[in-house]
């Protein structure tokens, strides 16, 4: 699946195929994707960046999320899609994260804008929902941008590293992205 969103960006379907260059990826913006996703430590070789990607995979497959690489100016600069999809609630949560070198471009506002119309458009979802921490700044002004609405916190939502981080809670729904087109 391929989604274009303009002519220097565009999502694709992650792929066994990608393995190296989200590994060199996540190796090359390591600790400033340490500060907010949970995962890098256990992130230590294109084996484990691989194994993601099968998963991610399996995922699709099952039609319980779907995990796209963010491709700009012709290279993966991150990832994003739905962390899970509710097909009986009809919902998702979206999930992403971009690379340092590719911060101050709008292209995480425009993925997020692309992956709500699909959700809404294509999936024909009622509700999608993004969840960050409540002192990472710069994922929260995605959804804020795009005028979700803050429906609440979560005490201790994730254990990042060595302490717990509350998670501010976002939503839109259907008909009020349909409002705002």
């Amino acid at each position: 699946m391929k989604i274009t969103i303009d002519n220097e960006l565009a999502l694709r379907t992650v792929a066994i195929e990608d393995a190296q260059a989200v590994f060199a990826l996540t190796d090359a913006s390591r600790e400033y994707l340490r500060e907010w996703l949970p995962w890098l430590d256990f992130t230590k070789e294109v084996a484990d960046s691989k194994a993601y990607i099968e998963s991610c995979i399996a995922g699709f497959e099952a039609q319980s999320s779907l995990s796209l690489v963010i491709i700009f100016r012709h290279e993966i600069v991150g990832i994003a899609g739905f962390n899970a999809i509710n097909p009986s609630n009809k919902t998702a949560t979206v999930g992403y994260w971009l690379s340092k070198d590719a911060q101050g471009h709008g292209i995480m506002t425009k993925t997020v804008k692309a992956l709500m119309h699909y959700a809404f458009e294509e999936l024909q979802l009622n509700k999608v929902e993004i969840r960050a921490a409540v002192g990472n700044v710069k994922s929260r002004a995605i959804p804020e941008r795009l005028n979700f609405t803050i429906e609440g916190t979560i005490r201790d939502a994730e254990w990042l590293y060595d302490r717990y981080v509350d998670h501010v809670v976002y939503g839109m729904l259907a008909k009020e992205w349909q409002a705002l087109l």
